[in-house]
């Protein structure tokens, strides 16, 4: 018997009517937990920061880094419902592009700003060989300073590259087999034997994987000219464009796993739906722009005070401040059971990292130095760039099955932390090693491309799969039949 009849004709409600809780006398607690107040107290954390930023009030290192990491938490949970909820209405890898793009957007502006320097202070790459590197690395001012910028600018690029790898996709992939056993993410594979339960990737990142694998062979041609030039900037900026295009002619699919607030941003009515993801993303974007690089610059500065070297703080600590915002973002939507998003996102990054962010450096050098010029950087840096490209590579070969295990995201942290290990003891006199770290870098980019060619080789059916998917994304893009539909989903 229902409600309505009930009601007609004057009948008591059955017992498990009579026991149905008022609304008004619902815990408080589930109050607190309404999606708005969640906004709430993530636009909370902002609140110390915005006061710091518009009153121009000067605090201590440890305080502007307490409040602005405040910020950078806060802002980069309204950056992960932001994107949640523009899944509605735009394709999911447009959405996390935009996503990755404004979570890394302090490391843009922090390589910007020695890439401006250098330009603005007139290193050239012939004006820069009259200098020794202890000159350049010691200098406080002038042309030296300037090439020193230069060289900072890639080491900030780089060292942001690799800890997006060596702990955001291995932090990220232990972090998720470790979540799945209270949020049974589908994506978990349980395997027998030792550290082999393994995270599956969604199929459709083989456009981005693949685009990934260009820019990363493109890289390894960058130190052979010395610097970064026009045909860097228009091959890998060209690149992220194509790339895209090509996302925006996907399919919109709706998530049926969307909780908490993203699904109640998604049940809004049209505007005011794309409204609030304009303002998310507004609003977390200007946090993350403004609070990254003082957070960034305080823990440079207390790590400096602290007898750290200079460059060692902007090429690892600067970056992992700076990439704090995206490995949150990706902790987030993976404790939702949203693993495949998280990885998405990351692989996103990484893409924009090692095309737009290597190209437009260049553009942004070219400007302060008043004409065209080439970025230049000295051997060293050609090796850092090295490394980086052969990190990508072996992570990439890697990931061409669609899965990451627990070893082998283990192996990827393992070779990222005891290179930057052994580094830092070398530029500290603290071992004795009968290799200089330039050394280093080119004994780890010989392992890691060794170990990169093994997989690819023993995954070789699995390499041709995931370029036909490539391959039938783009097809479909243009409006042509896919070849390989026995490599559809």
């Amino acid at each position: 018997m229902n409600a309505t009849l009930c009601g007609k004709h004057g009948l008591q409600p059955t017992l498990s009517q009579a026991f149905q809780p008022d609304p008004a006398t619902l815990p408080t607690v589930s109050r607190f937990r309404h999606p708005l107040m969640q906004v709430a107290v993530a636009l909370a954390l902002t609140v110390g920061w915005i006061y710091l930023f518009i009153s121009g009030i000067e605090v201590g290192n440890v305080t502007t880094v307490a409040v602005s990491g405040l910020a950078v938490l806060g802002a980069s949970f309204l950056l992960a419902w932001g994107a949640e909820t523009a899944e509605k209405d735009v394709p999911r890898a447009f959405a996390i592009a935009v996503l990755a793009i404004l979570a890394v957007a302090p490391e843009y502006a922090v390589d910007a700003l020695y890439a401006w320097n250098a330009g603005a202070g007139g290193a050239t790459t012939e004006a820069c060989r009259q200098f020794t590197a202890a000159e350049i690395e010691s200098a406080s001012g002038g042309l030296a300073r300037a090439c020193h910028d230069a060289n900072l600018a890639i080491a900030n690029m780089t060292g942001a590259n690799r800890i997006l790898i060596g702990i955001g996709w291995a932090g990220i992939a232990v972090f998720t087999v470790w979540r799945a056993a209270k949020t049974r993410d589908p994506a978990v594979t349980k395997r027998d034997g030792f550290l082999k339960d393994a995270v599956q990737l969604d199929t459709d990142i083989a456009t981005e994987i693949s685009f990934l694998f260009l820019a990363t062979l493109w890289a390894f041609l960058v130190p052979l000219g010395g610097g970064i030039g026009i045909f860097d900037t228009l091959f890998l900026v060209g690149l992220y464009v194509a790339y895209i295009g090509l996302v925006l002619k996907s399919d919109i699919e709706h998530s049926e796993h969307t909780v908490g607030v993203p699904k109640y941003f998604q049940e809004w009515s049209l505007p005011w739906r794309p409204l609030v993801v304009l303002a998310l993303f507004g609003y977390s974007g200007a946090m993350i722009f403004t609070a990254v690089e003082p957070f960034a610059h305080g823990l440079e500065e207390i790590g400096v005070a602290n007898g750290i070297p200079e460059f060692f703080m902007i090429q690892w600590v600067a970056p992992l401040a700076s990439e704090s915002p995206e490995l949150i973002v990706v902790a987030v939507l993976v404790n939702k059971a949203r693993s495949t998003a998280g990885f998405n996102a990351l692989i996103s990054s990484k893409l924009n990292q090692w095309t737009l962010l290597i190209g437009t450096i260049a553009v942004v050098y070219s400007i302060a130095l008043g004409g065209y010029g080439v970025l230049p950087f000295d051997a060293r840096q050609g090796a850092e760039i090295w490394i980086t490209a052969a990190q990508s590579f072996f992570a990439l070969a890697i990931l061409v099955n669609f899965e990451i295990s627990i070893r082998e995201a283990i192996g990827l942290f393992a070779l990222f932390i005891s290179q930057v290990v052994l580094e830092f003891a070398i530029i500290r006199d603290l071992l004795a090693l009968p290799i200089s770290s330039h050394d280093l870098l080119l004994a780890y980019t010989g392992l890691y491309v060794l170990l990169g060619v093994g997989l690819f080789v023993q995954r070789r059916e699995a390499l041709k799969h995931l370029l036909g998917l490539a391959g039938d994304a783009v097809r479909s893009a243009v409006g042509r039949e896919p070849v390989h539909l026995e490599n559809a989903d």
